[in-house]
């Protein structure tokens, strides 16, 4: 859907009965940095161990998206017809994304630990 955006950027606004944009650019970027996501999470699908930060900085966007809308809609500033663009970028990546942290949390927390130790060892008060 980002790439496909960046492409046609009124497609929303068209589909919803929305005004269309006096700067179709900035749906335009918005757009291609979605697409870009992709390559974040084909590096996560190749080393599935260390991309925890990765898909965490995914969800939230996921989880913050809908809210924005939620907002938009309730004010009547969109219709619901927008929701279709959560729909299709946001709510069906939760159950994926939240079980895919829930099984790399301890890749990442064994990774981390060895940092933990040397803070620890840093912060702890010399004897002397």
């Amino acid at each position: 859907m980002g790439l496909y955006a960046a492409w046609d950027p009124q497609w929303l606004f068209r589909f919803a009965h929305l005004p269309l944009q006096n700067h179709p650019q900035i749906f335009a970027c918005l757009g291609m940095v979605v697409g870009l996501y992709g390559i974040v999470y084909l590096e996560v699908a190749r080393v599935p161990e260390r991309g925890w930060p990765l898909v965490a900085v995914g969800l939230t966007g996921k989880l913050l998206g809908p809210i924005g809308l939620a907002g938009l809609i309730l004010s009547g500033q969109w219709p619901i017809a927008t929701i279709v663009l959560c729909l299709s970028n946001d709510l069906i990546w939760w159950i994926p994304f939240a079980l895919y942290l829930k099984d790399a949390w301890r890749f990442f927390y064994q990774d981390i630990q060895p940092d933990i130790a040397r803070l620890r060892e840093y912060a702890a008060p010399r004897a002397g």
